[in-house]
């Protein structure tokens, strides 16, 4: 359809000009202008402005067309953006993190803080009957140990330390400092200023810890901490991803 109105322009316009030159040429000489000349002329600017207004429509409507098209296509990105961001919120998998990096980076927040007796040689993976999770367990001491599961595609879905002793006595020493550890391995960007904050969150600062039923929680970075006492000799501070 362009090209018709194309050639309409360019057929109008180009006898427009002609007879547009001869009247002024007629003028110059004073010889007289002829109606049919004016009759002629006025047609064929009128099919030139006919055939310009065609060409200006068409390609007004065109580039309107690639504007819609750009922003469904925006728009439908959007979605799907938002849709996958919807997804991962509601599909949590687990810390995005291996065995192997758990281990590296809880030793790494040992060595940085000086954290001494808290250092994971080697994590004995147990597999599941179900293969769906296993596990691994790592013992610190008699007292003190280390418990997590993996998921199938080798990624850790959660940890739990469990300290066996009296729990009627204020929580400290080694265990705390463990719990201190782990806060700081699950969150690379936290101080250990910021794990001491994590602690004060679920209870463990401003209270001794000395009842069979304390159970508190916080969730940090979309990570839940639970520190959970269900008996009188063993304590547990379990990490999971909130729900």
């Amino acid at each position: 359809m362009q090209y018709l109105f194309t050639v309409i322009f360019i057929l109008g316009l180009l006898p427009f000009l002609g007879f547009l030159v001869l009247m002024i040429l007629s003028m110059r000489k004073h010889n007289r202008i002829t109606i049919r000349h004016t009759i002629l002329s006025v047609l064929c600017f009128g099919m030139a402005s006919i055939g310009l207004y065609g060409i200006l429509t068409l390609s007004s409507n065109s580039a309107q067309t690639g504007q819609d098209q750009t922003v469904e296509q925006n728009s439908g990105n959007v979605t799907t953006d938002k849709e996958q961001e919807a997804a991962n919120q509601t599909s949590p998998s687990g810390f995005h993190m291996t065995t192997e990096e758990f281990k590296n980076k809880f030793n790494g927040a040992v060595g940085k803080y000086r954290l001494n007796g808290l250092s994971i040689t080697r994590l004995n993976m147990k597999e599941s009957s179900e293969q769906v999770t296993s596990t691994f367990e790592y013992v610190f001491n008699d007292k003190l140990r280390l418990v997590g599961v993996v998921n199938a595609d080798e990624s850790l879905q959660e940890v739990t330390l469990y300290d066996t002793g009296d729990t009627r006595e204020p929580t400290g020493g080694i265990f705390l400092t463990a719990i201190a550890t782990l806060i700081l391995t699950t969150n690379s960007e936290y101080t250990y200023n910021d794990a001491q904050d994590v602690i004060q969150d679920i209870g463990l600062l401003d209270r001794d810890v000395n009842q069979s039923d304390f159970d508190g929680a916080t969730v940090r970075n979309g990570l839940e901490y639970r520190f959970s006492i269900q008996d009188h000799e063993q304590s547990t501070f379990k990490i999971t991803v909130a729900k």
